[in-house]
């Protein structure tokens, strides 16, 4: 079992950064691939990005490209989300995820998740 904990959300203008956090305790932490997913209100669960167990390769949806970046610090059990330049479209619900099964955009490849923070976006 992986137990993740998601932190970091809040209120920010447009164009402004936030970073997100997601805590990760129980089994080994450095085997998963974490990913970040995000829902809006109305909306379906949608991939964000996600970073492999070795910390290198890293996927991002297109519409976050180039504004966020996902890093991982395995002595602290620990992925981020860093977001710049955001937009109020990226309001919504962040969650990590652990995964074993390598990069993926799929929810179904993802086993455990956290709780959700919420992002808003202020225009």
């Amino acid at each position: 079992q992986v137990q993740l904990a998601d932190s970091g959300g809040g209120l920010v203008q447009a164009g402004g950064s936030l970073r997100l956090s997601c805590a990760a305790s129980g089994r080994t932490f450095i085997s998963y691939t974490m990913g970040w997913f995000r829902q809006a209100p109305g909306k379906e669960r949608g991939f964000v990005g996600c970073i492999s167990w070795s910390g290198g390769p890293t996927l991002y949806a297109d519409s976050v490209k180039g504004r966020f970046t996902i890093s991982r610090d395995d002595a602290k059990n620990t992925v981020y989300l860093q977001m710049n330049s955001l937009k109020p479209e990226d309001t919504a619900v962040y969650y990590c995820a652990a995964g074993a099964k390598g990069l993926s955009s799929t929810r179904l490849s993802y086993d455990y998740w956290g709780q959700g923070t919420q992002v808003t976006v202020s225009s």
